[in-house]
């Protein structure tokens, strides 16, 4: 059986150090109580799980910009990218992708090409599935740039919760879609910007899987879609 296929996934090594911390409060837990003991197990399991680090299909063709998260599209609108990535001062579509603490946080490269800039900014740990959390959020961003020229962001934003945001990469950095580059400790969300004129294939309460689920594909004439909930 592959091992997508199984409830066990592998583990990113960023959590090794939480699952053993845990482990340990589990056995002090156990030598205090019982029932406090199989409540560290669980909480225990959760934490291997959370830092689950599943393989993904990425789709190939050139053109298609996935997911960077695992979780639910919370908002689709207009919005300027973030300052410290010097890109032009421009309205464009924002894509928000709400990852809840039961999603895998392993965060995956939207599309192909070189990391053209790196921006951290400090900032408040409001709800992440709020609108202002784009702005008043600690937040890490990164500029995408694609052979053909064309920029995209996307945006690493920290929540109620989360309290970490790492990032593996560097400027100057070469990626391919769906390479891994960064995860986000205990919930939070991943903002997309598109290029202008690209129309987000996705609607608002659609569940993504990172590096799996396309989000736009430039070379679509279609326009921004609509869905029926139920």
């Amino acid at each position: 059986m592959r091992m997508r296929d199984t409830f066990i996934k592998p583990m990113h090594p960023e959590g090794r150090k939480f699952v053993a911390i845990f482990a340990a409060i589990t056995f002090v837990l156990f030598l205090i109580a019982e029932f406090l003991g199989w409540i560290g197990v669980g909480l225990t399991v959760w934490c291997y799980y959370f830092f689950r680090d599943p393989k993904r299909a990425t789709p190939a063709r050139e053109g298609l910009l996935v997911s960077p998260a695992d979780g639910v599209v919370s908002l689709i609108e207009k919005a300027v990218p973030p300052a410290e990535l010097g890109m032009e001062d421009k309205a464009l579509t924002r894509v928000s992708v709400f990852m809840s603490v039961f999603n895998c946080h392993v965060n995956r490269t939207p599309i192909a090409g070189k990391v053209a800039a790196i921006g951290y900014r400090p900032g408040k740990f409001l709800n992440a599935s709020l609108d202002k959390a784009s702005v008043d959020n600690e937040r890490n961003s990164l500029c995408i740039e694609m052979a053909d020229g064309r920029q995209i962001a996307v945006v690493q934003i920290a929540g109620l919760v989360a309290r970490r945001i790492v990032c593996f990469v560097s400027k100057g950095q070469r990626m391919q879609t769906g390479e891994r580059f960064g995860l986000i400790r205990f919930g939070s969300r991943l903002d997309v910007y598109l290029p202008e004129g690209v129309e987000p294939m996705v609607s608002l309460g659609q569940t993504m899987v990172a590096g799996e689920s396309v989000i736009a594909d430039f070379a679509s004439q279609e326009s921004a879609r609509i869905a029926r909930v139920g």
